[in-house]
């Protein structure tokens, strides 16, 4: 019996290549958001989410693996709704007033979806070294 742990996977499984397909991963992904926000990484099953995507749980894993390689594509797509905020912000010269109320309205726009996904993504739910990295780099 081994007692290796098995490296947790962070790719989806396949990529979509048709609309529906997209739309339906997209789905899950939002749906996904929802319920990490709502109950936290305890709360947070396939099949919570299989539900509140109208998905069937083997769609689902057709495209997600395991939990892990969902919970990456979630904090994905949410740090780069909030680098979008920073880069639409500073895409103008402007003066420094306007673009920290741009900034400010911007961050809270895009928390106030799921106001605690960010909290639950740094605190609560396991990441891979490079989602890690990237959040310190960040950070710093």
């Amino acid at each position: 019996m081994s007692t290796r742990i098995a490296k947790p996977r962070s790719r989806m499984r396949k990529e979509p290549s048709q609309a529906r397909s997209r739309a339906t991963v997209e789905a899950i992904i939002e749906a996904g958001a929802r319920v990490l926000s709502d109950l936290g990484w305890a709360g947070f099953t396939t099949n919570k989410v299989a539900e509140a995507a109208g998905a069937s749980i083997g769609s689902l894993y057709q495209y997600f693996p395991d939990k892990l390689s969902l919970v990456e594509a979630i904090r994905r797509r949410h740090f780069d709704q909030v680098l979008a905020v920073i880069s639409d912000a500073a895409g103008d010269e402007k003066p420094l007033r306007q673009f920290a109320r741009e900034l400010t309205r911007g961050m809270i726009a895009a928390h106030s979806i799921h106001p605690t996904l960010h909290q639950v993504l740094l605190d609560e739910a396991p990441g891979d070294r490079g989602s890690r990295a990237a959040h310190a780099a960040f950070q710093s």
